[in-house]
C-alpha cells in the first residue's frame, strides 16, 4: 500500500468527518468547532491513500519548548499498516528536539506510543474537564 504522508496538508470537512466517526471521535459532532481547532493547530499530518483521508494527527505548540498530540486517528480497516507510526515519525522530525512532548494514550494506544519512545511522564496524572463522551 502506497501511504502519501503530508505535513500541513489541506483537510475538507466530509473527509474529517468520515474519519473521525470511523472511530467514533465525539467531536465529529461539533464539526465546525473540529475542523477550526485542525485548522489552527501548529501542525497537521495527514496520511493518504490513492487521494483517501486515512489518517490524520495534530500538533499543538508554543512552537520552541513544548509540543502537544491532541489528535492521532488512522481509519480502523487500517489499523496495523505502519500508517499511525509514519504520521508519529513525521512530527518526531518536527519536534524531535524539544524540551518536551506530550500526548494523551487511549489505554489501546500505550503499546503502539511506547514503541516510538514516550513513556509514562513520572506520577503524573491525566486530568481534564470534559464536554465529550469519548475522545
Amino acid at each position: 500500500m502506497d501511504v502519501d504522508i503530508t505535513l500541513n496538508d489541506t483537510i475538507g470537512e466530509e473527509e474529517v468527518l468520515k474519519l473521525y466517526r470511523a472511530n467514533a471521535w465525539s467531536s465529529a459532532e461539533k464539526p465546525a468547532q473540529l475542523l477550526a481547532a485542525l485548522r489552527g493547530s501548529h501542525a497537521l499530518v495527514t496520511a493518504r491513500v490513492s487521494g483517501e483521508l486515512v489518517g490524520l494527527g495534530t500538533a499543538i505548540s508554543d512552537g520552541h519548548l513544548v509540543v502537544y498530540f491532541p489528535h492521532m486517528l488512522v481509519l480502523p480497516r487500517l489499523h496495523g499498516h505502519g500508517i499511525g507510526r509514519k504520521m508519529m515519525q513525521t512530527f518526531l522530525k518536527k519536534y524531535g528536539s524539544f524540551h518536551q512532548l506530550m500526548l494523551t494514550a487511549d489505554g489501546r494506544a500505550v503499546e503502539f506510543y511506547k514503541q516510538l519512545g514516550f513513556e509514562r511522564a513520572g506520577h503524573t496524572e491525566s486530568m481534564w474537564i470534559y464536554a465529550g463522551t469519548e475522545h
